[in-house]
């Protein structure tokens, strides 16, 4: 007659136990990524205005409904256009999506084509079905280079038809993107564009127009940031590095 000192490791009850309490969590998690919050890191400086390097979000799934691409980590090769479940995105909304030539990496832009909307850069001045957008100059940025020099960025609040408001940078009097074609926006897609409006790659350049199906979310608010000055094992520093102003900000 055996005894329980004789079952296998994995038949023992506490080792099922804790795979299913795994389980559920894995579960929980996997639910909460898929249909309601995914979280994001802020990787790179075209949103530097509203969004700085090192902030991390969370977004909202089900704000804009489900498509293939709503699955963390998955990059279908032949992904289908269709949505369900969600409304559309509005102009001057912050979004997570797809990139349309690589659906393996996430972008984050600010919605400024709506479908049928036409979209130009004049004198670097945004330009909505013909109409210069409302611009007003407030103060500069300051950004501290590694000699401790300081650069003044310019910076403007611009106001969207439909009133939303961001700040945006100015950060060359000339650059490549000042000045383009008009772009009419296709039915089923949206024009993006970075706040940081002279080193960002979107709809003006490489990215293109994006599809609605590769939208991924809203973004809604920063829930931690650091500045990346304490390493991963410099512990001792980490209260240091977190930018205490910037934590529980909604974004707009």
């Amino acid at each position: 007659m055996s005894d329980a000192s004789s079952k296998p490791w994995w038949k023992n009850e506490s080792v099922i136990e804790t795979a299913k309490s795994l389980g559920t969590i894995v579960g929980i998690v996997a639910f909460v990524q898929i249909l309601l919050f995914q979280p994001f890191r802020i990787p790179s400086s075209s949103m530097e205005g509203s969004l700085e390097v090192g902030d991390y979000l969370f977004v909202t799934k089900f704000t804009y409904g489900y498509s293939v691409y709503s699955i963390p980590l998955i990059a279908p090769a032949h992904a289908s256009e269709d949505r369900i479940l969600g409304g559309e995105a509005e102009r001057g909304d912050v979004v997570v999506f797809r990139l349309p030539s690589d659906p393996s990496q996430d972008y984050i832009k600010r919605v400024i084509g709506l479908p049928g909307d036409r979209i130009q850069m004049v004198g670097g001045v945004l330009h909505i079905n013909g109409q210069p957008v409302k611009l007003e100059q407030i103060e500069d940025r300051i950004e501290v280079r590694e000699d401790g020099s300081e650069v003044p960025i310019k910076r403007f609040r611009e106001t969207l038809p439909n009133g939303v408001q961001h700040v945006i940078l100015d950060r060359e009097d000339e650059s490549r993107f000042d000045d383009t074609e008009e772009f009419v926006v296709p039915a089923g897609h949206y024009f993006m564009m970075g706040d940081n409006r002279d080193n960002s790659n979107d709809s003006r350049g490489d990215v293109g127009f994006v599809p609605a199906a590769n939208l991924v979310g809203r973004a809604q608010i920063i829930f931690f940031s650091h500045d990346g000055s304490a390493a991963l094992w410099e512990f001792w520093q980490w209260p240091f590095a977190i930018r205490y102003s910037r934590l529980l900000n909604l974004i707009y």
